[in-house]
């Protein structure tokens, strides 16, 4: 069965808006002697290039935006993204070891956050994200990395049906966006082999009972944001969906440092979704956005 879905989903790559950008990366060029760094900023170097081959390079990044997740320097590029991905990497680093583990990156986008996850050296890196758009930008990139992540057009509800079952799950910024949560952690819990693990960040609110706001319509001006829990909450939510050991790692409210407008996304950003008069609330007059990262096991 996943295979024929896997097949279906792959036909997204051949959409009107996706094709043309696939034909880019069909003509990339290769670079010889390339040397990568897979800190902070992915960064890509090499002193074989040709400046029409660089150009190239950019003309086919510029039409890949918008580029959420980041930074990238391929070559005299730098791909300055809506958000500052390492802060949040750097924050879960400290609370995981992949060494050997096979590794599952819910929601990947880009794939910023696989192509960290490189040094720890995981027996097996996949990417779960349903956009073609995601998939495309980490083609782009991969097409001078070369590396054996698997890319799937899959979403979080096809764990439970996936080939393989994974030690250690990311789902970083996801939930809020699932209209049943708990349907959403019971899915994470499937993709899971015995003793594994899942790191989770998502909005919270501030408080100790046991709720969870329920916007309206928008939060942060963004439609698809159906429940926004208190920690307590929360971790209710993982244990009925199955998890033990819940423990709350971090809780970061987001800055402009980590999240704002660039010329790589043409669009609205986070000094745009907060009350110009109060950044402690957003637009809608919600809590200002705030995240609870979180590590939950499964025996």
């Amino acid at each position: 069965m996943i295979e024929q879905i896997r097949k279906e989903r792959e036909k997204s790559l051949f959409y009107k808006n996706i094709l043309p950008l696939r034909e880019l990366l069909a003509n990339l060029p290769t670079i010889k002697d390339v040397d990568i760094s897979l800190g902070d900023i992915i960064s890509i170097k090499s002193d074989n290039i040709s400046s029409e081959q660089n150009r190239f390079i950019f003309e086919t990044a510029q039409r890949l935006k918008p580029w959420r997740k980041g930074p990238f320097k391929i070559f005299d590029i730098f791909i300055d993204s809506e958000w500052q991905s390492q802060i949040k990497y750097n924050l879960l680093k400290k609370y995981f070891n992949l060494k050997d583990k096979r590794v599952a990156d819910i929601g990947c986008n880009n794939g910023y956050y696989m192509f960290r996850m490189l040094n720890d050296k995981p027996k097996k890196l996949v990417g779960f994200d349903p956009s073609p758009l995601f998939r495309t930008q980490f083609d782009f990139i991969n097409h001078f990395i070369k590396s054996d992540i698997v890319y799937e057009l899959l979403g979080v509800e096809h764990l439970g049906l996936y080939e393989e079952k994974f030690d250690t799950i990311f789902c970083l910024g996801v939930l809020y966006h699932r209209s049943d949560p708990i349907a959403t952690l019971k899915s994470l819990k499937k993709g899971l082999d015995k003793k594994g693990e899942l790191f989770l960040d998502t909005f919270i609110i501030d408080g100790d009972d046991d709720i969870a706001l329920t916007p309206k319509d928008r939060y942060s001006k963004i439609p698809n944001i159906y429940f926004i829990p208190t920690v307590s909450a929360l971790s209710n939510w993982l244990k009925r969906a199955g998890f033990n050991e819940i423990k709350l790692l971090e809780i970061k409210k987001t800055d402009t440092n980590e999240q704002r407008k660039t010329d790589w996304i043409d669009s609205q950003s986070l000094d745009d979704f907060l009350d110009p008069n109060n950044p402690n609330l957003t637009v809608e007059g919600y809590p200002a956005p705030k995240r609870a990262y979180i590590k939950a096991s499964v025996d």
